[in-house]
């Protein structure tokens, strides 16, 4: 694998930001992020088919790359970083958190094999771009946040671009969300030292998981948990990530 790629949250300091706001752009840079949306999903087929030893994916399902190539990435991202929108990397959104490359965040999508119909968990909203893309390809998304700013930003930003089928709450990811649970597919876009058994417990026999697993700021894979429709677990490591560590009370 290229060292260039997937380098996680590496380099970027840590700093208190405010996201872009939702507002109308010139027709002329909707036109241009629209050109650099295309060349970014071309970028991930290309990352894709490299990774394909890895992932057992040398091509992402259509829909996910519908999606990819229609969320706005450039209105969760900073205002300084909108230059850098749709670059293939992550980028600081403040609070120490970062949004995902956007390769990390295709691929933890197509693992997941979204349909219709799911219901979803992500654990860590972030700028809320993983659950914007996740809100396009199934039923509902329920999203947990553990930094109180940015889950009260991610609630405004996904409802001023329309974004009904998700519902943003603070709190800690840790536990899930019992109220909805099962869920069809949980996506942990935080490292934890292992997978959270509260978690495990809310999957739907016949659900998957996606989360990164290692200690902070070393050593991290991306697991694929699957729960058989009989409820047994069986777990394995995609390929090497980097996230900032799950944070809240064990």
């Amino acid at each position: 694998m290229n060292s260039h790629r997937h380098r996680g949250l590496q380099g970027f300091a840590v700093a208190v930001l405010l996201l872009a706001p939702v507002r109308p752009a010139a027709a002329q840079d909707e036109q241009r992020y629209a050109r650099e949306r295309a060349a970014l999903v071309q970028e991930i087929a290309d990352d894709a088919h490299g990774t394909a030893d890895y992932t057992d994916r040398a091509r992402f399902d259509q829909r996910v790359m519908d999606a990819m190539g229609k969320v706005p990435r450039h209105r969760f991202v900073p205002p300084e970083m909108l230059a850098m929108a749709y670059e293939n990397r992550p980028l600081p959104i403040g609070y120490g958190q970062t949004i995902s490359q956007p390769y990390i965040v295709a691929l933890m999508t197509e693992l997941l094999d979204p349909k219709p119909g799911h219901k979803v968990l992500e654990v860590g909203t972030g700028s809320a771009y993983q659950a914007a893309v996740l809100a396009e390809l199934v039923d509902h998304v329920y999203s947990i946040e553990i930094v109180a700013s940015l889950a009260r930003q991610a609630k405004e930003r996904l409802a001023a671009l329309g974004y009904a089928n998700v519902t943003v709450r603070e709190g800690d990811g840790y536990y899930g969300w019992k109220e909805h649970a099962p869920f069809d597919g949980i996506v942990v876009t935080a490292a934890a030292a292992s997978v959270p058994p509260p978690l495990v417990q809310q999957l739907k026999p016949g659900g998957r998981m996606l989360i990164p697993v290692g200690a902070p700021f070393l050593a991290q894979n991306l697991v694929l948990v699957e729960k058989t429709r009989d409820g047994k677990v069986r777990t394995r490591q995609i390929l090497p990530v980097q996230f900032v560590p799950l944070t809240g009370e064990r």
